[in-house]
């Protein structure tokens, strides 16, 4: 059966779920257990798991990171929480030259299962230091699996995979979604790492986006079909493995791609999927591939820098206008 769930309860529930399932999985970081996370994500889970399986941690990410991969070395599964993954950078040698290479530096001898997980990307007056994405940065680095998506329900599925995968994965979330509500399924649900999904179907153009910009993908294509414009919407979910023949079998279909990516244009996701897109479908391609993303300049303070910096459904019509040489 489902519920309406939000997207931070689908994915306590998921934890929670693995928790009960598997004695070795355990959740730590900043604030998780006595003050029931920083954005209520394990609320009551140190009630129903205890101090020795819901642990607060110092101020502190290389350290407990670093605690997690040991332990994930020597058959736990650690869940480790970041306050936002603005705060990771400072774990990156332990995720990236540790996490990532444990199993590739011992010859197989040993895994690393283990979930690094919490908020990346902007949320509102955060300034330059706290609203980065850290997608294309953890997606560079071979060992990682990372997972993007804001959708509870598929939220909760890529979690329980993401628990039970024998290598370390990364977990992007949405500080200002955690109250995003959704309809997910009861009890046991998995959903595949690496496999992407049509949020909307459509014929004349696609958007390609992952995390938030969905909905900003999603309230545009609303906007467009009313001037005729039927757009399809893909949600990525996973960044690495990255579905690429979701993507080609759309382009195939519409032969027009808008790519809508929160962070910085150079060297990110939307690169790799307009990259991806003119070597499997360039004989497809009606008009150039368009991206629309964030200026390549850190985001500022004030509210109308931060409403200008950031994609919007205004931004994403005019890309598919121009894709589809109309007038804006």
């Amino acid at each position: 059966m489902d519920r309406e769930l939000t997207l931070r309860d689908a994915l306590r529930e998921a934890m929670s779920e693995e928790m009960r399932r598997d004695e070795s999985v355990f959740l730590m970081g900043e604030e998780v257990a006595e003050y029931n996370g920083a954005y209520k994500v394990s609320k009551g889970m140190l009630d129903e798991f205890g101090p020795k399986r819901v642990i607060d941690t110092p101020i502190a990410e290389l350290g407990f990171a670093g605690i997690g991969v040991g332990a994930a070395m020597n058959g736990l599964r650690p869940i480790v929480e970041f306050m936002t993954w603005n705060f990771a950078v400072l774990a990156f040698d332990q995720i990236v030259n540790n996490a990532a290479k444990t199993v590739s530096q011992s010859a197989g001898q040993f895994r690393c299962p283990i979930v690094f997980r919490g908020p990346s990307g902007a949320a509102g007056q955060l300034a330059q230091q706290h609203s980065q994405t850290f997608e294309s940065w953890l997606g560079n680095t071979p060992g990682l699996k990372v997972i993007s998506c804001i959708d509870p329900k598929d939220a909760k599925g890529l979690m329980k995979a993401a628990i039970r995968d024998e290598d370390p994965v990364c977990v992007m979330e949405s500080e200002i979604l955690y109250g995003h509500k959704g309809l997910v399924p009861e009890g046991e649900y998995l959903v595949e790492i690496g496999k992407a999904a049509v949020r909307r179907s459509g014929t004349d153009v696609t958007l390609v986006s992952f995390n938030k910009m969905v909905l900003e993908c999603l309230a545009a294509a609303e906007e467009l079909e009313k001037e005729g414009i039927s757009a399809e919407v893909i949600d990525l979910r996973t960044i690495r493995p990255m579905d690429h023949q979701a993507i080609i079998d759309s382009v195939k279909k519409t032969n027009r791609l808008v790519v809508v990516d929160e962070s910085w244009p150079f060297a990110g996701i939307s690169a790799e999927v307009t990259y991806i897109t003119q070597k499997y479908a360039f004989d497809y391609l009606d008009a150039p591939i368009i991206r629309v993303n964030s200026p390549d300049v850190a985001m500022a303070y004030a509210p109308t820098l931060v409403d200008a910096f950031m994609p919007n459904p205004t931004k994403i019509i005019k890309a598919v206008k121009e894709v589809m040489y109309m007038k804006a």
